[in-house]
């Protein structure tokens, strides 16, 4: 049995749940999210938990039986509280700004680069225009969009110069003039 996949995700009073035609649909305080659920996993809310079985013991539906509760576990946490991700912006020069819902940033490039967020994640910059919040109710797509912001320039390991998320150790090279004597 999958470790993961038996155990109950408990259900707040404020989040409906309804399982209905291969779907669970979760809906919030913050809004609401589907997921489809594969015809071999069975879901069930009974007691103000949501209990996640599976029909048979072949390793494809062990393997979705822990990631179906995961997923569900993650829908009710993002109607609840929403999920974070925070970008640092380093470097001379570098900086962000917003122009409407679309990201504008000056990275070092001949050109400022636009980012169009994913649909359903709302994008701030803090006033020292060095650091991008993402928001979102869906955990998957919030780390997207910050996935594809700080693809646009990544840390490099001379300067760390570049995007990265906040608290992210970037390994530093010592460079030509530290290695000859």
């Amino acid at each position: 049995m999958s470790r993961i996949g038996k155990k109950p995700i408990p259900v707040l009073d404020k989040v409906k749940v309804a399982i209905k035609d291969g779907q669970a649909v979760i809906d919030g305080p913050k809004g609401k999210l589907v997921q489809a659920i594969p015809s071999s996993i069975t879901v069930d809310v009974r007691d103000g938990n949501i209990i996640v079985g599976r029909n048979t013991d072949t390793k494809i539906d062990k393997s979705l039986h822990g990631l179906i509760r995961a997923l569900l576990a993650n829908m009710i946490q993002g109607v609840t509280e929403g999920y974070t991700k925070e970008l640092e912006i380093i470097g001379v020069g570098y900086r962000a700004q917003m122009e409407g819902k679309n990201l504008v940033m000056q990275l070092g490039f001949s050109h400022p680069v636009k980012y169009e967020p994913i649909d359903d994640v709302a994008l701030e910059v803090i006033p020292k225009q060095n650091r991008v919040i993402i928001r979102g109710l869906d955990k998957a797509k919030v780390g997207q969009a910050a996935a594809e912001i700080r693809r646009i320039k990544r840390p490099e390991p001379y300067k760390g110069a570049g995007i990265r998320y906040v608290g992210e150790h970037v390994r530093r090279k010592l460079g030509k003039a530290a290695g000859t004597k």
